[in-house]
């Protein structure tokens, strides 16, 4: 059965999450659904990373097994006429080897965070950022984001259900730069990992507002850390803000 790579946008709002959950909407099921349009199911999908319930992803990675032998860009064009009008497009579609994985090939997860600042609601944005009324100094959250580069056991920024083997993970890059949005300035948070535990970007965020706003100095952020203590965390922030913006591989299947 030949194998194809995808890689996928979508607008987390309307979903659950990624993967498929009995009577209620993912993007797992919606691709699922899709699928069965094109071939006699049941299909499965498998993605290189899980994303919770309003979550966003610009560049979310899965594979899919075919009974026929597809074009890859015939394949995505059927997959999004399929897939209208939900917030879910196939961006890229290629053809891979059977043993290539959408997870266990993956080399790299990255993940965008946009913090809005300004007082009045966002229309445009709206749904799309975590939008704070206060300005956000960047200087002190930059300071505090460097305790948490490198390997360390991420227990305090680790969902309690986090069903991950173990706490320990190398945070590769926290990136924190002020851009001008459409919409009024914006934090952008950039991390890159090979894998993340669950809640582990929001609990770093959450964290990093309060030292933007003052209320943390720095340093706490490296006592949270060493305390390795969920109850060191600061507030989780919520997911609308929050992409999976990228999926590294050895080889880049779309190139």
């Amino acid at each position: 059965m030949p194998r194809y790579a995808l890689k996928i946008e979508y607008h987390g709002a309307p979903f659950v999450g990624w993967q498929r959950q009995t009577d209620q909407p993912s993007v797992q099921g919606a691709i699922e659904a899709a699928l069965t349009k094109l071939e006699p199911g049941p299909h499965s999908v498998t993605a290189a990373g899980r994303t919770d319930a309003g979550v966003h992803a610009r560049a979310q990675v899965a594979h899919c097994d075919m009974q026929k032998d597809w074009d890859p860009f015939r394949l995505s064009e059927a997959l999004n006429f399929h897939l209208k009008p939900q917030p879910v497009a196939i961006v890229a579609a290629a053809k891979v080897d059977d043993d290539w994985h959408a997870r266990f090939s993956a080399i790299e997860r990255q993940y965008t965070f946009r913090l809005l600042m300004r007082r009045a609601p966002a229309t445009h944005d709206a749904g799309l950022v975590w939008q704070v009324s206060r300005e956000l100094a960047l200087e002190p959250m930059q300071e505090a984001a460097e305790h948490l580069l490198g390997r360390h056991d991420f227990t305090t920024f680790r969902s309690t259900i986090c069903q991950a083997a173990s706490p320990v993970k190398t945070l590769d890059e926290l990136t924190i730069t002020r851009v001008d949005g459409w919409s009024g300035p914006e934090i952008r948070f950039f991390l890159r990992a090979r894998s993340f535990l669950h809640n582990q970007v929001r609990s770093f965020v959450g964290t990093l507002e309060r030292v933007g706003a003052g209320s943390w100095p720095p340093s706490q952020v490296k006592q949270a850390l060493e305390a390795c203590d969920r109850a060191a965390c600061g507030p989780v922030c919520p997911p609308q803000g929050l992409y999976l913006s990228g999926v590294g591989y050895p080889e880049d299947p779309f190139t």
